[in-house]
């Protein structure tokens, strides 16, 4: 399995922030597996977390790449990966972990947030 390397870079583009694991925080699974999809995909070196309405709970996450972060965002380097969230996601994502499994059954990615109140049974829908 090939596996993309993300370099650090001391430089952010203008009006990006750059943040830390308190915001979100990926498991080695997660980064590995992100990781690769980035290069398959080749959508954009950056995954973009989002926070919409929807779902039978109200609230539903979103994971996208992105060639490159956008003005107010802020950016966490985990596990490997470069994370993009806008503010508004921000604030409801705070202190969530970004897990993967490799399982037929319950597998995929998940995410462990411990501002949701209440979260559906498949897992990609919670309220707050």
């Amino acid at each position: 399995m090939t596996v993309a390397v993300f370099t650090t870079s001391t430089t952010l583009p203008e009006g990006v922030r750059e943040g830390n694991e308190i915001l979100v925080r990926l498991t080695a699974a997660a980064g590995a597996k992100i990781a690769a999809l980035i290069a398959r995909e080749q959508q954009g070196a950056y995954l973009r977390i989002a926070i919409t309405g929807g779902g039978c709970n109200g609230l539903s996450y979103k994971l996208k790449f992105a060639p490159e972060p956008r003005r107010g965002d802020i950016l966490v380097r985990s596990a490997g990966v470069p994370v993009v969230v806008d503010p508004k996601t921000a604030l409801y994502l705070k202190g969530t972990l970004l897990d993967y499994a490799d399982k037929m059954i319950a597998g995929g990615f998940k995410f462990s947030n411990p501002n949701a109140k209440a979260s559906c049974s498949c897992g990609e829908s919670f309220s707050v």
